[in-house]
């Protein structure tokens, strides 16, 4: 049986949980979100808890076990808590500013001879405290994961002077330059 897949999920006070065909719809305080279930899983909603069952142990089944428990779990969470991503920026002249042509965008400039500008996504806000941070925020944690990753691959951190959009305490590995010139 699957460590994961057998723990079952609580559901908070203020969040309304219904099956819907092949989809399980989440209602909360922050909004609604959809998480599609195969159909071979079998779930058990009860008044403050959610039980994700399987059929029987094929291989197919076991894999979609433990998936299919933390999407749900993630559900839930997304719409009571939400997700976000940090960013940062790196490098001279480098910057992030909430648009002014896309609602609720960002306008990037990332030392390429034009600006960058992001529109969100339906569900996802952004947020620059510093000219050198960007906050992506959601309910859906794909989603936001996915944007955050469209961002960092703007201009993704080099090795050598670490210029670029980093994730929030992501390590980058520094190579040392070139050796001295002899004379």
């Amino acid at each position: 049986m699957s460590r994961i897949g057998k723990i079952p999920i609580p559901i908070p006070k203020g969040v309304k949980v219904t099956r819907d065909g092949d989809k399980i719809v989440v209602e909360g305080p922050k909004g609604k979100n959809k998480e599609p279930v195969h159909r071979n899983m079998i779930l058990e909603i009860k008044e403050n808890q959610i039980l994700v069952k399987r059929p029987d142990d094929s291989k197919f089944n076991r894999s979609l076990h433990g998936l299919t428990r933390t999407l749900i779990s993630n559900a839930v969470t997304g719409v009571t808590k939400g997700f976000s991503k940090r960013l940062e920026i790196e490098g001279v002249g480098y910057r992030a500013a909430m648009s002014s042509q896309t609602k609720g965008g960002l306008t990037l400039e990332l030392g390429f001879s034009h600006k960058i500008e992001v529109a969100p996504p339906e569900g996802v806000k952004f947020e620059t405290p510093a000219a050198t941070q960007i906050v992506v925020s959601g309910i859906d944690k794909q989603v936001v994961g996915e944007i955050a990753a469209k961002i960092r691959s703007y201009r993704p951190p080099e090795p050598y002077k670490g210029k670029g959009i980093r994730y929030h305490n992501e390590h980058i590995i520094r190579k040392a330059g070139k050796a001295g010139a002899t004379k």
